[in-house]
């Protein structure tokens, strides 16, 4: 096993610690596209990183008041992501090719990619919206209006919905506490429940792989709602889970967990391992901890992993 060699220094209980080597090879265990929301809790720039050789190749920033939820690298090279009060493509020289605004009082937090001409958006609001829009003229193919806990408290509706391969879409309700599949016409298909459910993706195995928001929790659900796998707040020792985000599986079975920070207070963020990467049976092989170089985590794209991202074949 290799391991980062790197040793950072905390302030913990009025004495300076050195922190242990974590499991892998830091930044230059995978290259990667990543984004997070809330850094620096709002007050500078939002910053989304390609990182490979162990370096950040590319960055892009956006306003404070915005929030990165999600980002997807194309075949292309163009990256399709939200920006909460918009959602945006964007190539590596850094123009926008696509953009769509969020209404007045509504927010998106899911922008991804349908093929190379339509993106699924989720828009928060009153009502909340599942949205597939035509990336040529901006037009509205499909609208589908998403039950919700308290139709106001719109930053709290949602965060991550996916299209699945079966033509279905999968949404994790975050204020509802479920997880629901939904037909074209927006007919309710299946459901679990799923305490904060930030994200929600169909396997290739039939099983759904969800994160826990609140609660911290990473689990692997059966079509007959039962838990056939699943990783707690504190089942890794050593790597506490806190704001679970964004998950997904490899190829090669491993799991990739966005363990987001923004729920603790900020002098203590640094000490949080931002990516983990378990092996079915829940040893880490990857534990990424690098708060001079990104921000909180609330997607990764692992770019060494193969498959064309906008037909759904990183969903495994």
């Amino acid at each position: 096993m290799r391991f980062a060699l790197s040793v950072t220094l905390i302030l913990a209980s009025g004495m300076l610690a050195a922190q242990e080597p974590l499991p892998g090879a830091g930044l230059a265990q995978h290259p990667f596209l990543y984004c997070g929301e809330w850094q620096d809790r709002g007050h500078s720039d939002q910053v989304m990183y390609i990182v490979r050789g162990g370096k950040v190749e590319w960055t892009y920033a956006i306003p404070g008041r915005e929030e990165y939820g999600d980002c997807t690298r194309l075949s292309n090279g163009n990256i399709v992501f939200s920006r909460r009060f918009s959602a945006s493509e964007i190539t590596p020289d850094k123009k926008i090719v696509w953009n769509y605004d969020a209404p007045p009082n509504t927010e998106i937090h899911t922008a991804y990619p349908l093929g190379n001409d339509r993106v699924l958006l989720m828009q928060n609001g009153d009502p909340a919206k599942l949205l597939v829009i035509e990336k040529k003229s901006n037009r509205i193919v499909k609208e589908l209006v998403m039950p919700t806990r308290n139709p106001a408290g719109i930053h709290g509706q949602f965060r991550h919905a996916r299209a699945t391969k079966a033509g279905t879409f999968l949404v994790a309700h975050l204020d509802l506490g479920k997880v629901v599949e939904y037909d074209p016409d927006g007919k309710e298909l299946w459901s679990v429940a799923a305490p904060s459910a930030w994200a929600a993706v169909r396997l290739k195995n039939g099983n759904t792989l969800i994160s826990g928001n609140q609660h911290g929790y990473v689990r692997e659900v059966n079509p007959a709602g039962e838990t056939v796998w699943e990783i707690n707040k504190n089942d890794l020792p050593g790597f506490p889970l806190y704001t679970v985000q964004e998950v997904d599986r490899l190829a090669n079975g491993n799991t990739v967990i966005c363990n987001w920070a923004g729920s603790l207070p900020q002098d203590q963020w640094t000490n949080v391992v931002q990516v983990i990467e378990v092996t079915p049976d829940k040893r880490v092989v990857w534990a990424l901890r690098d708060w001079k170089t990104l921000g909180p985590a609330s997607a990764i794209q692992l770019l060494d992993e193969k498959g064309v991202p906008e037909n759904g074949d990183l969903q495994r």
